[in-house]
């Protein structure tokens, strides 16, 4: 993924998530086709939020249908779901 892709997912969580909802330390964002440019889908674990953000970016076919954002407070990382332990 572009790295301004993933800037701008971590500006999401730090500028429009966290202190405004709970967040778990493993968050599940989906990555959507909308017409060629990126949508962000975002909706917590148990919650009725919602929350799709379109992005100024070019999907690219080989991109996830969803990643996964970590972080504990001291490790940040962003992780394909094939990189999960079920």
């Amino acid at each position: 993924m572009p790295d301004e892709l993933i800037d701008s997912i971590w500006l999401i969580i730090d500028l429009d998530l966290k202190g405004v909802i709970p967040l778990d330390p493993i968050l599940a964002f989906d990555l959507i086709d909308n017409h060629g440019k990126v949508t962000l889908y975002f909706s917590p674990r148990e919650s009725e939020i919602e929350m799709a953000i379109d992005l100024p970016f070019s999907y690219y076919s080989g991109f996830p249908n969803q990643i996964y954002v970590y972080d504990d407070g001291t490790k940040e990382t962003i992780l394909l779901p094939s990189e999960i332990k079920q």
